[in-house]
């Protein structure tokens, strides 16, 4: 399985951004697709996911700002980042969780300006 990011660069606070991640390889069935984030200096946390059926979970830091959404047919997930703040800087990372085995891609960089 490998899983190709893409969207992340510059924005201004207040800016948007759209990340997208498609994965490749990957088996038929039930899994999770979402996005972690990994500041400089602090732990990867989770951003948000979402189940094949659609059911999003967010981070409480980005509900109501960020918006993440999945085609099953072209295996992609996507976020759109709305109203960015600079404590949103960080490397991005796309995940499958097949239930069974972890997937990671290679991580994009969103950086936020003040």
């Amino acid at each position: 399985v490998q899983l190709q990011a893409s969207g992340g660069g510059l924005v201004q606070a207040g800016g948007s951004l759209r990340l997208s991640c498609a994965a490749s390889g990957i088996m038929r069935g039930e899994y999770l697709m979402g996005w972690y984030r990994q500041a400089p200096g602090k732990q990867r946390e989770l951003v948000a996911d979402i189940t094949s059926g659609g059911s999003p979970n967010y981070a409480d830091s980005v509900k109501g700002r960020f918006t993440i959404s999945r085609d099953n047919a072209k295996n992609t997930v996507y976020l759109q980042m709305n109203s960015l703040k600079p404590e949103d800087t960080a490397v991005y990372y796309c995940e499958v969780d097949t239930y069974v085995t972890n997937y990671w891609g290679q991580g994009t960089l969103v950086t936020v300006s003040s």
